[in-house]
């Protein structure tokens, strides 16, 4: 599967991240996602973003993060950017999921060939 998500077509990459955030969370959580992304459009390689909480339906995850970048060298450029701006602010996400009650799934994924 890692060999699949470094380059399947050489297209764009999509990172996905989708939380169950506690409502208690929601405002920090929110917080700290939008001081990522305002990072991360102002990275080579960056397509578009988006942030999207569930409004209706059955499904767990109630906010979703998608970012698009041009290819998987793109997102391998901005991953070291990213943590070093996290440590110069002492951001944990990892701690701050685990503080907060927050659970997640994180993936690249790219779009299927002929869809």
């Amino acid at each position: 599967m890692n060999d699949i998500s470094q380059n399947v077509n050489g297209g764009s990459v999509f990172r996905v991240d989708k939380f169950v955030v506690p409502a208690a969370a929601r405002e920090e959580i929110l917080v700290k996602v939008r001081t990522t992304h305002e990072l991360l459009r102002r990275q080579q390689g960056f397509v578009q973003d988006f942030l999207l909480e569930q409004f209706s339906g059955p499904g767990k995850f109630n906010l979703v993060t998608i970012v698009e970048w041009e290819s998987q060298a793109a997102v391998d450029m901005v991953v070291p950017i990213v943590k070093a701006a996290h440590e110069r602010v002492a951001f944990d996400p990892q701690e701050t999921i685990a503080r907060l009650g927050v659970r997640a799934d994180i993936a690249n994924y790219q779009r299927i060939p002929g869809v």
